[in-house]
């Protein structure tokens, strides 16, 4: 149990009622922290990703997050467009990052054919390659704001990559949200961060580093027990030379595991 412990992760309230939820059941005091914002790029991402199904044809449509697939088709939910998306979707072999990406993709009426036991980019990668698929397409609708690593990866397996840009992302602009956690972290009374993605580390900087200096919000943070969901995110933190681990497994689950033994 973390009896009394404070635990923020950065996601906003609604996405994290998982993490919520564990921290109840372990007696824990959680903070959800929205740190980033996501901006669609437009009506045009149904359609510019039609017209890439029809020009390049892939084999395999890829989804890497649950927004990704909730902006989709919402998007084509709004033009008009979500049944013809869906069909050409359902008409390719679907791979899943994770779960909750899964979990998602059925709620829009899409069967999810893989699913990596890693869920991550890299999980990914391995995924195609136990299923042989050289010289097959895949079509990956992601951020704008994506590494090129998933990309490189599947282009050294032999399979040609197609992405399309569905959004774009920026630290969040509510900050007011953000008083209660200002006020515990400054009084000491925080714990541990969870931090969940890339993305997710830059907004928290960008937002913190509004009320303190860097040198003291390191180290500051150093005090703490950070835990990254993965890799990437712990690229993130890297940069700001800020002590962490990184969770084995690549989930929420995993992530407040890991939280759970370094705060024991």
């Amino acid at each position: 149990m973390l009896d009394g412990k404070t635990i923020a992760i950065t996601r906003s309230k609604d996405d994290a009622s998982e993490f919520i939820s564990l921290a109840t059941q372990n007696k824990a005091i959680p903070i959800p922290l929205p740190t980033i914002e996501l901006v669609s790029k437009g009506e045009k991402i149904v359609d510019e990703f039609l017209n890439l199904v029809e020009t390049e044809n892939p084999d395999y449509s890829v989804f890497l997050s649950s927004k990704a697939v909730k902006i989709l088709f919402d998007t084509a939910k709004n033009v008009g467009n979500f049944e013809k998306l869906q069909l050409a979707v359902a008409n390719s072999i679907v791979m899943s990052v994770g779960p909750k990406t899964t979990a998602t993709l059925n709620v829009y009426g899409i069967k999810v054919n893989h699913e990596p036991k890693n869920n991550s980019s890299i999980g990914i990668g391995e995924e195609f390659s136990q299923i042989r698929a050289v010289g097959k397409k895949a079509i990956i609708p992601r951020s704008g704001a994506s590494n090129p690593f998933l990309k490189e990866l599947l282009n050294k397996i032999g399979i040609h990559v197609v992405e399309i840009h569905l959004y774009d992302v920026c630290a969040f602009r509510d900050t007011a949200q953000w008083n209660g956690f200002r006020e515990l972290f400054s009084q000491n009374k925080v714990d541990g961060i969870i931090f969940t993605s890339a993305s997710s580390v830059r907004g928290f900087f960008e937002i913190m580093l509004k009320d303190y200096k860097k040198s003291d919000l390191i180290n500051h943070l150093s005090k703490l027990s950070l835990v990254c969901i993965g890799p990437f995110t712990s690229e993130g933190l890297k940069k700001f030379d800020v002590s962490h681990v990184v969770s084995k497994v690549h989930t929420v689950v995993g992530a407040f595991d890991t939280m759970k033994i370094n705060l024991s």
